[in-house]
């Protein structure tokens, strides 16, 4: 391993205990996050202009969270293993596609459960066939409202 590969997945492993720590999360949870986008994963620079470590970083953060899913971590690393061009097309484009195949097992996992309501079966079977967005919109509002 490249100590630069070392270096920063060490500061990836560091990012999340810091984020706790801060003063932010004393207010209380905070609301249900949109889909994620290449920009929500980096500082706001856009993904063509970042460096290569920036790419690597913002792909390590992922991998990092907690909420990533099998899929996502798969394909993050996959990019890790590839070019800049393969770093730069999973923050644009693949990031949100591994998510919705890791949002359609998540509803998978919700219609395998037999003590569901018909209301949210019904509601979980149209969501799965959707889109990204609907799938994460689904999975963090759209089940709730339904036996809510």
């Amino acid at each position: 391993m490249r100590p630069t590969r070392g270096a920063l997945i060490v500061a990836a492993a560091l990012a999340p205990a810091l984020l706790l720590t801060t003063p932010a999360l004393a207010a209380g949870p905070a609301p249900a996050a949109p889909a994620v986008t290449a920009t929500a994963v980096t500082d706001g620079t856009p993904v063509d202009e970042m460096s290569e470590d920036d790419l690597r970083i913002a792909i390590l953060r992922i991998i990092a969270d907690e909420d990533s899913g099998r899929g996502v971590v798969r394909e993050a690393n996959e990019a890790l293993d590839g070019t800049v061009e393969d770093m730069r097309e999973f923050l644009e484009t693949g990031h949100r596609l591994a998510q919705a195949e890791d949002d359609r097992v998540a509803i998978a996992r919700i219609l395998a459960d037999p003590a569901i309501s018909a209301a949210l079966r019904a509601a979980a079977e149209e969501a799965i066939d959707g889109t990204p967005e609907e799938l994460r919109y689904f999975l963090e509002v759209g089940r709730y409202e339904v036996d809510g």
